[in-house]
């Protein structure tokens, strides 16, 4: 499939004929979003008490080889609900939810926003300072700690034996081995009433109900805000007006509920429509189609990676004997999608585009192949120069749009229709957003992506700008990784940034690094167990550059535009290259035989 695709009117035309069987669903997601204004009396746990309501004893959550209804699923709700009120949670506080996913981190999030608190969703994979600096964004006056991320918080300032202002609850499986300084959940609640508490009623559309953790562009995590109208529209769009689901549907979610296209879009589209969530503690390849078949799954959740996984994988008898009809996600390249789509009979890839604090989502609503979707309203795609990764400005003043076909700047007006919910961090914020674009006084966020303008209102993403690159479905801040190299005597001075690799979504991390000693005195072991230990493992890089000296920009910034041009190809390199060899745990030398080897995709990073 040709990756600069253009969108044509027939294709469109042929999507919405397709969809005359499911107008329903249409109807009810447009007026699920028409109640969702800023001002209206509906949120997340309003929607949750009106599906128990209306479909008592359909399932709401599947984990393993339990199952909850969705009157059973609010009633625990409640009683969560009923415990965070008892420890003084109220509208506006914050509860830090940090775990695996399980079914009581689901029912803790719930629980909190149906208070009017705002669950700050931590990446457990985060360590150290950087935990540390998301725990300070979002201030949280309670932590929910599943038992894998309690050693995590325990080499920390927030860690229940040195912080006495904070309460802690713990989910884990067996409530003996609950840790000293933290409270069981169920020990907690099993006693607590499971009415429907009275403040839910009273929360407003336009309040935050989530803390979304994004490493934008700067370096240490922000705190994106996230509404329940933005949530509920997201939901009511993704799940109705483009999946077409009902209450007889279950979307399997491998994804880690931190993630937004677990928490927003796939928990949101099931809310939306009464469906069931199917979910597993961690993606497997291997176990994938088992828990598909097991959950009887008719749609899952995905990003690019996790479809080039399954199509790495044997091709099996197996492949087309299950029951999902419709995937929804982000980052289905265009090479693979149409084999992807063949090989396991997917009928509907709902493609989207969106990020946690970006104020338009795009929304492959007309069932048109490797288009990340249509969006009604205002946006651009303008010409960037790719030196200072900014969007350029003629003569006027003003900025250009590319022509149909073209790549350029995603940026997005922002207007009553479409507001900012931005950061917790004011100023950082601010630094999203771009004023005067096309007229004076006109405000527009700048999302920091590129992507192909296919015509008729729809996009395809490219790639991503900044100094933030994407990869095994994570946003990898190059600042977090170089400040990991600080902790290593050896190395003077580390430049990251994001480098293509065959047959791969994203960008491997590269490091190009100088030595206060020389490049015969570099220790490879050494420096791999530092980063592998301090960072996560998404993070790592996985080559290694060593240079004599860094090049510097004429506003003294290090020059990167060379380097991720260059890649790790040695032969391209007046560098040594060296590669991160995972299972002697340690950087080694990267040889002419071992890119060729990439290249064919013999040797998989």
């Amino acid at each position: 499939m040709n990756a600069n695709k253009q969108v044509s009117l027939s294709e469109i035309t042929s999507g919405i004929l397709r969809a005359v069987p499911d107008a329903p669903a249409f109807v009810a997601g447009v007026r699920s979003m028409l109640n969702a204004g800023p001002d209206k009396k509906m949120s997340i746990g309003l929607l949750l008490e009106k599906q128990a309501r209306r479909h008592p004893a359909s399932p709401a959550l599947k984990f393993e080889d339990k199952v909850w209804t969705y009157a059973g699923f609010n009633g625990w709700v409640n009683r969560i609900a009923a415990l965070y009120q008892q420890m003084g949670v109220g509208e506006g506080d914050v509860v830090a939810i940090m775990s695996e996913n399980r079914p009581a981190m689901l029912a803790c999030t719930a629980a909190a926003v149906k208070l009017g608190a705002i669950a700050g969703m931590i990446n457990y994979n985060q360590r150290d300072e950087v935990l540390v600096h998301s725990l300070g964004l979002i201030k949280p006056k309670i932590m929910v700690v599943g038992q894998e991320s309690v050693a995590a918080l325990d080499n920390t300032e927030y860690s229940p034996l040195q912080n006495q202002t904070l309460r802690y609850l713990w989910l884990g499986e067996d409530p003996e081995q609950c840790p000293l300084g933290y409270e069981e959940l169920e020990t907690q609640t099993r006693m607590l009433p499971s009415v429907n508490p009275e403040t839910t009623g009273t929360i407003l559309s336009k309040q935050a109900c989530f803390y979304i953790f994004t490493s934008g562009t700067t370096g240490m995590p922000k705190a994106s805000v996230m509404s329940h109208g933005r949530w509920l529209k997201g939901g009511a769009g993704m799940g109705l007006l483009t999946a077409r689901m009902s209450h007889e549907d279950t979307i399997y979610v491998p994804l880690p509920l931190y993630h937004n296209n677990a928490l927003t879009v796939s928990w949101g589209s099931a809310l939306a429509s009464g469906a069931c969530v199917a979910l597993t503690k961690k993606f497997s390849v291997s176990r994938f189609w088992d828990e598909v078949r097991q959950h009887d799954a008719t749609a899952f959740c995905y990003i690019g990676e996790l479809c080039r996984y399954l199509l790495n994988q044997a091709p099996s008898p197996q492949d087309r004997q299950h029951k999902v009809r419709v995937v929804i996600g982000n980052g289905l390249r265009p090479e693979i999608w149409m084999e992807f789509k063949e090989r396991f009979g997917i009928e509907r890839v709902c493609e989207f585009y969106g990020a946690s604090e970006c104020n338009l989502a795009f929304v492959n609503s007309f069932d048109v192949d490797c288009t990340a979707g249509f969006c009604p309203l205002p946006f651009a795609v303008v010409e960037c120069d790719p030196e200072t990764e900014q969007p350029v400005r003629g003569d006027d003043g003003r900025m250009r749009r590319v022509a149909t076909g073209g790549v350029g700047l995603l940026i997005t007006k922002i207007n009553r229709l479409a507001p900012f919910d931005g950061y917790t961090d004011a100023s950082a914020s601010e630094k999203k957003l771009l004023r005067n674009v096309f007229k004076d006084g006109d405000t527009w966020f700048n999302t920091g992506d590129l992507v192909r303008d296919q015509g008729f209102k729809h996009i395809q993403f490219v790639d991503r700008l900044g100094d933030t690159f994407r990869w095994k479905g994570e946003n990898v801040a190059t600042t977090e990784v170089e400040a990991a190299f600080k902790h290593v005597d050896q190395i003077e001075q580390a430049v990251v940034y994001g480098v293509q690799v065959p047959n791969a979504d994203g960008r491997a991390g590269m490091a190009a690094i100088t030595l206060h000693g020389s490049v015969e005195e570099f220790d490879g072991k050494s420096l791999a167990q530092t980063l592998m230990s301090s960072l996560p493992a998404y993070a790592v890089p996985l080559f290694v550059r060593v240079r004599d000296e860094h090049e510097i920009t004429g506003t003294f910034k290090n020059r990167k535009v060379e380097l991720k041009k260059e890649g790790f190809d040695p032969d391209l390199s007046a560098d040594p290259v060296f590669m991160l060899d995972p299972k002697a745990e340690a950087y080694v030398p990267l040889t002419p035989d071992h890119f060729q080897q990439i290249q064919r995709g013999e040797i998989r990073l």
